[in-house]
């Protein structure tokens, strides 16, 4: 070419500024830039980046007055002196006399492939018509719409998941402002071709902008429907009327959002919603709006909007509203002045409290780069969907609120699953069998599950998602994530405040979360009701007082003169932390273990008992329901050789919180020391003396003597494992205890007189059996028990007692687990040798002793080689108590102010002045 390219480009939004900026980068002589006026004092994104890099801007609300060009916009365009037009995404009708005004001709980007789609609404009909192909043109304006000849063309494949939106951003907007550029460099090469548009298969399709093009027909097949409707999404949207009540002829109009089609049953209890032209009713269930094609089949829609309000189809008739936020502190306050200035920049116009981001003239893309701006001002999780469930300023900033405080809660802290309903107890719950990750629930990796038995009657309750190696990591990851990002925002006061919100939700589901653990790990209903589920709520409730409260200290040191030094702690969290519990207390040891971790800042994943996991994806629901962020709380139910061994290993997780056997914590501490020297705390196994003095309170000594051992039937850690009974009161107290035994209901754990139930597993019931069978091998007399109940269904063993029991005996030195009282003589006089004998265990987890005489209380209290000591009472555990062991029952604490320091790092800061 003898002359440089005069581009003058000619059209509005961000995908002009973009092809703007890619030529000027490529040295391009850009000479004038035509676009549309100001809306208010909003200027468009293209006339702003022209004018800062010293473009002559033009704006023109229309280029012809009746079909003819207007005299004096002709001649501005003139003045540039351009020959080559270049019209990315113009939305105007330019004249001719601009269109051939330029030598060299006028480009112009279509979004779609050329002939067909010809018309303002390219993208939304190739979705609306099923196309599997998308794609875009650049093509040489002519006389005609969109119907000069072709410079060049690119497609792409329809994925069954593409909505207008995502087709837009993933191709038609990054590679059609590249394909632009290169267009203009053909033409300056001399080299960019002109291929006649053929008209075979030319299509010239309504303009979507009409609101009367914009209602969905709904006599057509599922799959027109869906079509239709992901043409739309997410601006216009599709409309359809709502007959809200047929007899007196109230209607309503609304749009429809994130439509796939539908090959479930409807989830929960759907309900009728009838729209205007279906023969049918359409449903709203829990996943959403179901609507009925002409074939029979579905399609869900996931969002509604009624006027400028987006909601959750499935909230249509709960419309359920969260509770506003009326109280800000004044680093919120401040929030709010740089939210404004966000929205100032993106609107142009004054920000009030109603402003409606939407009704202001924004687009999609003034969306993306809302939430984007916001993520990187406030690093808040926020989403798309956000900005259209709440448009309206005042509404947007307490999504902004909620997010800082609590995490983001999609759809209101509703979460839905795959599960199965639990009919018992006149109750129907609704129970999850999927993993819990990322705030949701997810099938496991190759869909493996585990069989969950009742172990009141031996048949198989569910299937149980399986957790694999892969599905760790994923919950680890969204764990990490969370910990540096969302967890990262919420004040410790507001942490304690999600906490109490979790408890109170606990206390409202109690009989619910009582009847899961009562069923799936046999818990008596009763005892699970006031221990298992009541404790765990005061564990919830006690930590989450001590949220704001974790705090350092100042420490005089000694400073080298003349300089002054400040030397202070910090308390910090450490990261992601991995929670392993046993069978015994499925919701009690989680709640234990976790409300602590949580407390201190963490975050983590629990890998629950593979036998009972049920209370803990039910209590993941009401996480959700909370409002915690997603990825705090995460649950794996599996296998401990598959999914435990990945969390001990796995390089992310910065503490491990295990309570199980010694044998296992062994290989615990083990493989967290090789992996990455994580933390660890352990409550291992035990084997708890109860030394019962003749001097005692002997009813008392009775009844906490038969509690310290059959409580929960013998699956409790700090069971009393072996009691030394004084001579003189012996034959008495063996007497008694056989004799309440035989009054002992033993039964159905849901039933409100049984005070004994099932063993939690078959496995543990047969090694109950081999426990007693060796006892009497060694020499032990079985005065009643040793055996299971005869004649019934389920684990059922027989409270067992056992006397004449020596130290050098296998059942005197092991943990049975299970409801089996080993009682040994002493004398009165030989204090010191009963001491010796209750220390000689390897264990050390707990013990007891019952007397009148303050001395020997406190002597034992000194000498008793155990973590808990309990005087003239048993099992009497405080969440304000700490709890844990001493030598081979593990290490660490649970419960109590303790419990904090297992999942804090102490950093000591110095400053020298």
């Amino acid at each position: 070419m003898k002359n440089p390219l005069r581009i003058a480009i000619i059209g509005q939004s961000n995908f002009a500024a973009d092809v703007l900026e890619l030529l000027l980068e490529k040295h391009y002589n850009v000479v004038g830039v035509f676009t549309i006026p100001n809306k208010g004092s909003r200027e468009d994104i293209l006339a702003t980046t022209a004018t800062r890099y010293n473009i002559p801007v033009f704006k023109f609300s229309t280029w012809r007055r009746k079909g003819v060009a207007i005299p004096e916009v002709l001649q501005q365009y003139k003045s540039v002196q351009a020959n080559l037009n270049v019209l990315p995404y113009c939305s105007q009708f330019i004249p001719m006399e601009v269109i051939d005004g330029a030598s060299l001709g006028s480009i112009c980007y279509h979004p779609s492939i050329l002939p067909r789609h010809r018309g303002a609404s390219a993208i939304s009909w190739t979705l609306i018509e099923g196309d599997e192909v998308a794609g875009y043109s650049i093509f040489w304006a002519d006389d005609g719409l969109d119907t000069g000849p072709i410079l060049s063309q690119k497609q792409v494949q329809v994925e069954p998941t593409d909505t207008l939106d995502s087709l837009y951003k993933r191709f038609l907007y990054p590679e059609g402002v590249k394909s632009m550029a290169e267009a203009v460099e053909l033409v300056a090469l001399g080299k960019a071709p002109k291929i006649r548009q053929t008209e075979v298969g030319a299509s010239y399709d309504a303009a979507m902008f009409k609101e009367e093009n914009q209602y969905l027909n709904l006599q057509q097949t599922a799959e027109g429907i869906w079509n239709f409707i992901r043409g739309l999404d997410s601006v216009p949207g599709a409309l359809v009327t709502v007959e809200v009540d047929k007899e007196k002829g109230v209607e309503e109009n609304i749009r429809l959002y994130g439509a796939h089609l539908y090959g479930d049953k409807p989830i929960g209890k759907p309900r009728e919603l009838w729209l205007k032209g279906l023969k049918d009713p359409a449903f709203v269930h829990d996943k959403g709006l179901l609507i009925p094609g002409t074939d029979g089949k579905f399609v869900n829609v996931r969002r509604l909007k009624r006027g400028s309000k987006m909601i959750n189809a499935c909230d249509w008739f709960s419309m359920a509203q969260a509770p506003q936020i009326t109280h800000f502190t004044a680093e919120e306050v401040d929030k709010k002045q740089i939210l404004s200035n966000i929205w100032f920049s993106i609107l142009k116009c004054p920000i009030e409290s109603d402003t409606d981001f939407f009704a202001a003239g924004a687009g999609s893309m003034d969306v993306v780069r809302l939430v984007e701006e916001c993520k990187e001002a406030f690093d808040v999780p926020l989403e798309n969907e956000h900005v259209f469930m709440a448009p309206v300023f005042e509404e947007f900033f307490g999504e902004i609120v909620k997010c800082l405080r609590e995490g983001s809660s999609a759809e209101g802290g509703r979460v839905h699953f795959d599960g199965f309903v639990m009919k018992a107890n006149k109750k129907e719950i609704s129970i999850p069998t999927q993993l819990f990750i990322n705030g949701e629930f997810v099938e496991a990796e190759q869909r493996k599950t585990l069989d969950i038995i009742n172990p009141t009657n031996e048949e198989l309750l569910c299937r149980m998602a399986c957790a694999s190696r892969g599905d760790v990591d994923k919950a680890v990851k969204a764990a990490h994530n969370a910990f540096y990002g969302a967890w990262r925002q919420v004040s410790p006061r507001q942490r304690g405040q999600i906490m109490l919100k979790l408890a109170d939700l606990m206390e409202q589901h109690k009989e619910e979360l009582a009847t899961i653990e009562s069923v799936d790990s046999g818990a008596v209903y009763t005892l699970a009701l006031k221990t298992h589920v009541g404790m765990s709520i005061d564990a919830w409730r006690y930590f989450a007082g001590w949220c704001d409260k974790i705090q350092g200290n100042t420490i005089p040191v000694n400073p080298a003169r003349p300089n002054n030094v400040l030397t202070f702690t910090k308390k910090e969290p450490l990261g992601v932390v991995g929670l392993i519990t046993p069978w015994n207390y499925p919701l009690m040891m989680l709640s234990w273990k976790m409300a602590a971790c949580i407390a201190a800042g963490n975050t983590c994943l629990i890998k629950p008992a593979q036998t009972c996991p049920l209370t803990a994806l039910k209590f993941a629901e009401l996480t959700v329901k909370a409002g915690f962020p997603p990825g705090v709380i995460n649950i794996v139910a599996g296998k401990g050789s598959e999914a435990g061994q990945a969390i001990l290993e796995h390089p992310l997780i910065r503490k491990l919180g295990f309570t199980g056997s010694t044998e296992i914590g062994k290989t615990v501490m083990k493989v967290c020391a090789e992996s990455n020297l994580k933390k660890c705390s352990l409550e291992l196994g035990g084997k708890s003396p109860l030394v019962i003095f003749a001097d005692c309170d002997f009813e008392k000594a009775v009844k906490y003597g038969m509690s310290s051992v059959f409580f929960n039937k013998g699956e409790n850690c700090i069971a009393a494992g072996r009691l030394f009974v004084e001579d003189r009161i012996h034959d008495e107290f063996v007497r008694r205890v056989v004799k309440d035994l035989r009054s002992m209901v033993i039964g159905d754990p849901l039933q409100r007189s049984t005070a004994h139930g099932p063993q939690n597993h078959r496995a543990h019931f047969e090694k109950l059996i081999e426990f007693c069978d060796r006892g009497i091998k060694d020499g032990a007399t079985l005065v009643c028990g040793g055996k299971p109940v005869p004649n019934t269904k389920g684990y059922f063993f027989q409270p067992t007692v056992f006397t004449n029991v020596e130290d050098h005996m296998y059942i005197a030195r092991e943990e049975s687990f299970g409801p089996i009282m080993l009682i040994s003589k002493f004398h009165g006089s030989d204090i010191e040798s009963v001491m010796r004998r209750a220390n000689r265990s390897e264990y050390g987890l707990a013990s007891g002793v019952f007397t009148k005489d303050i001395s020997k209380a406190l002597a034992f209290a000194d000498n008793i080689e155990a973590g808990t000591v309990f005087v003239n009472v048993y099992n009497k555990t405080d969440v304000a108590a700490p709890f844990g062991g001493f030598k081979q029952s593990g290490f660490g604490k649970d419960l109590g102010q303790e419990a904090l320091n297992e999942y804090l790092k102490t950093k000591c800061v110095t400053i020298e002045y």
